[in-house]
């Protein structure tokens, strides 16, 4: 059995009710859960909410919600993990233990459904892998990086690549935040995502944009009407 896990906790502060705020014309967590069951590789698409409304959006658009998140893993400490191992155990519990999990964050609208299908033969294509997750090239060269100090002067990070050109510097790739899958075994003993337990999927940087801000968000509602009806 392949599952989509999908967090979604009701207590965002920086955008409220984010999980569920509408995003072109639906729900942004609706746009998530329709690619994962179009693509053909999940078997069931699981919502972990600690939140009512949220579980009544996710069952309306076709998704589970077998159980409701415990408080402790509910606030603004809770990491990934912790929701994951949660779900995994769960379905262990209930004797419906998967094969391979894909946990999908509520926020990627961008996701492609064919892109889910491709990463989950990756993975299966090399056994000794644990993960496949999505990754993408930083628009600009990171040893080239710069901060601005508190007395508001430029430093660079790596001032020897000053003078170097863009062409000869090695690229450099950040997690996605799309979608992360796994084996169940691979979440619940890993030695974690950013390691040799993984390979990458890359994705082009124009089908992947963090929403973490309201200014984000206006950001990929502009960027997904440009995209609708073409590549998502």
């Amino acid at each position: 059995m392949k599952i989509a896990i999908i967090p979604a906790r009701g207590g965002s502060k920086r955008i409220p009710r984010k999980n569920i705020k509408l995003f072109a014309g639906k729900p942004i967590i609706a746009h998530v859960i329709e690619r994962a069951l179009e693509s053909g590789c999940i078997d069931r698409v699981i919502v972990s909410t600690d939140d009512d409304e949220i579980a009544q959006v996710a069952l309306r658009y076709g998704a589970e919600v077998p159980f409701i998140r415990p408080a402790d893993i509910a606030d603004d400490h809770a990491t990934t993990s912790a929701v994951i191992t949660h779900a995994l155990n769960w379905l262990i519990d209930n004797n419906q233990k998967p094969q391979y999990a894909c946990v999908m964050y509520a926020t990627a609208p961008f996701i492609r459904s064919q892109t889910l299908a491709d990463s989950l033969y990756l993975l299966t294509q090399h056994p000794d892998k644990k993960f496949c997750f999505g990754v993408t090239e930083f628009p600009s060269p990171i040893q080239r990086a710069f901060k601005i100090t508190s007395t508001g002067e430029v430093e660079m990070f790596q001032p020897e690549h000053f003078n170097s050109r863009s062409q000869d510097l090695e690229k450099a790739y950040h997690d996605a935040g799309q979608f992360y899958w796994g084996t169940a075994d691979g979440f619940l003993d890993s030695k974690g995502m950013f390691s040799s337990d993984s390979i990458p999927f890359p994705l082009p940087c124009h089908q992947v944009q963090d929403i973490d801000t309201p200014d984000d968000w206006k950001r990929a509602e502009a960027l997904y009407q440009v995209m609708i009806g073409k590549v998502v």
